[in-house]
């Protein structure tokens, strides 16, 4: 049986202003914002508006919408971050990684030679992911 999508999740809770985030970029269809649990400075996840589990679920209309965005925000991290390189990532289901389940992509500036630090090692100062957010946003707006 399939499981369903949950309103309860951290990220709906997000959405609906319940919870606090560092926010990069928002419109009607997604919204991104810092990773509180970084992986490499610049960690962001994007993730739709509309409900979906993940991508296993997900309206391809949905997702067509979604992609340009992703591009853009690899683009942006890229160069706000001087990174060597950009890993997108994006988990389904609880044994394909995902803790989170509502749709989102990890957007993780990279950099040779430096491994990733391991996700759920302890929250960033939000003074650090707010001045993140702010680099994002500026790489954004050119």
């Amino acid at each position: 049986m399939a499981a369903t999508y949950e309103n309860d999740n951290i990220f709906a809770k997000i959405l609906r202003g319940l919870i606090p985030c560092h926010k990069v970029y928002e419109d009607d269809d997604a919204i991104a914002f810092m990773d509180v649990m970084p992986q490499s400075d610049g960690h962001v996840l994007v993730l739709p508006k509309a409900a979906s589990r993940n991508l296993l679920d997900a309206d391809p209309a949905v997702l067509a919408k979604l992609a340009p965005l992703l591009q853009r925000m690899a683009v942006a991290a890229k160069a706000a971050f001087d990174a060597d390189g950009i890993s997108l990532m994006q988990f389904n289901e609880g044994a394909g990684g995902q803790t989170v389940f509502h749709l989102h992509f990890h957007i993780i500036p990279r950099y040779d030679g430096v491994p990733l630090n391991a996700h759920g090692r302890g929250m960033e100062d939000p003074e650090v992911l707010a001045a993140n957010a702010g680099k994002l946003r500026a790489a954004l707006a050119v």
